[in-house]
């Protein structure tokens, strides 16, 4: 019997998402926009352009991302170094909600481990880092 990877992978990303989005859900952000915003926060001020290399998504959908955490005041846009390209970087609001969903993103980390188990936990991560 073959398995398509790619379901497989969809089915288990979801699952995983819809963990996170639950967990984060009291302070307001889903995984996707919680991530970016640790992102930002690695290296702010980052232009969008960085942004975008660092989380392997096109600039546009960066952009488009950003907008809405800059709508819901967790990040200011500013002028990168070179004029011409647009930074961001953690609004005092979003350094809150990042210092606030810290553990909330762990408990999911903790409790995604010990359904998995150590050594799974470890094979896991090491076969999604070969992809």
């Amino acid at each position: 019997m073959s398995h398509c990877y790619c379901i497989l992978l969809r089915k288990a990303s979801r699952r995983v998402t819809t963990l996170y989005d639950e967990a984060l859900a009291p302070i307001g952000v889903n995984l996707a926009q919680f991530s970016l915003l640790r992102n930002i926060q690695r290296a702010e001020p980052i232009s969008l352009t960085d942004l975008g290399q660092r989380t392997e998504l096109d600039r546009s959908t960066v952009s488009r991302n950003v907008k809405i955490l800059e709508k819901m005041e967790l990040v200011a846009m500013t002028n990168g170094q070179d004029q011409r390209e647009t930074a961001v970087e953690l609004s005092d609001k979003g350094r809150r909600v990042l210092k606030d969903g810290a553990s909330l993103w762990d408990g999911v980390q903790t409790q995604i481990e010990a359904k998995l188990g150590n050594e799974a936990s470890a094979q896991l991560t090491a076969l999604l880092q070969a992809l």
